[in-house]
């Protein structure tokens, strides 16, 4: 799964990296080193601008709502529970099969946070003693140090209590595609812990390599199985995982610190 990331870059960077056309400063983000589910972040779309005489797509920065809420939601308060689509069954669910052939996205970032249950916790659970298990966080991020683009799903849903000109009439909201985690050896594991990305959580955040985002974003691709195509998990030793503190557990921590690599798991959160 993919329930909280990093999300630093400046949006003049993401521009470039993307060779995004349109962006709007007043959608600026400040840099994010704890991104939480319902939070605003960054995403890469393709769709014509609105009331522009040309309506061929352009590709646009935009800042969207993290919790995918379906077209045809009664309200907005399921989001928060659907922050990830699975690879396996987005082209089924009805949440996310409209979205799938018609509004995709992708969400740059820095890499993501997971968890695992030390070791030593699992004993004490085996044992029988009523401890709540302590997770060493690891942050997983490309090995080269490029942007980790994920694979995401975009929606809008309209709030018919509002007024049409009400600036909060229309949310846009959207999704982070998971598949399973890479059993292979990571590009760079770390000297005492996991040595694949399935060794801290079974899934994991699809990542595109640049080869994909334009077939991804572009709009025009409907056809199912051809999309389905594209959701094949990257080629593996693309990413690296190290520890970080446990004070990223808490949404209210933030900071370029809470990415300050360990040289080993905190104690009592041994691997």
């Amino acid at each position: 799964m993919c329930g909280r990331y990093a999300a630093s870059r400046r949006p003049e960077d993401l521009a470039g990296v993307f060779e995004v056309e349109k962006w709007e400063p007043e959608e600026t983000l400040a840099p994010d080193w704890n991104v939480a589910p319902t939070k605003e972040v960054y995403a890469i779309l393709e769709r014509p601008v609105k009331d522009a005489d040309d309506q061929r797509p352009v590709r646009q920065l935009r800042a969207l709502k993290w919790g995918l809420v379906p077209s045809w939601a009664k309200s907005p308060e399921g989001g928060a529970r659907m922050i990830n689509a699975r690879a396996e069954t987005v082209h089924e669910k009805p949440s996310f099969r409209r979205p799938f052939v018609s509004r995709r996205c992708i969400l740059p970032a820095d890499g993501y946070y997971e968890w695992v249950t030390g070791s030593g916790e699992r004993e004490l659970e085996v044992e029988g003693k009523k401890k709540r298990p302590r997770k060493q966080p690891y942050f997983v991020t490309p090995a080269d140090g490029s942007v980790f683009a994920m694979a995401g799903l975009y929606e809008f849903w309209r709030d018919r209590t509002l007024p049409d000109d009400h600036q909060q009439a229309w949310w846009v909201t959207c999704s982070v595609i998971t598949t399973e985690a890479e059993k292979g050896p990571l590009g760079v594991a770390p000297a005492d812990g996991p040595r694949s990305l399935s060794d801290i959580h079974p899934r994991m955040p699809l990542m595109l390599t640049p080869d994909r985002w334009d077939a991804w974003l572009d709009p025009s691709r409907t056809d199912l199985e051809e999309l389905r195509t594209l959701l094949v998990p990257p080629p593996e030793g693309l990413m690296r995982a190290f520890a970080v503190t446990t004070a990223v557990s808490n949404v209210r921590n933030n900071g370029p610190e809470l990415l300050e690599e360990l040289a080993a798991p905190e104690e009592g959160t041994l691997f």
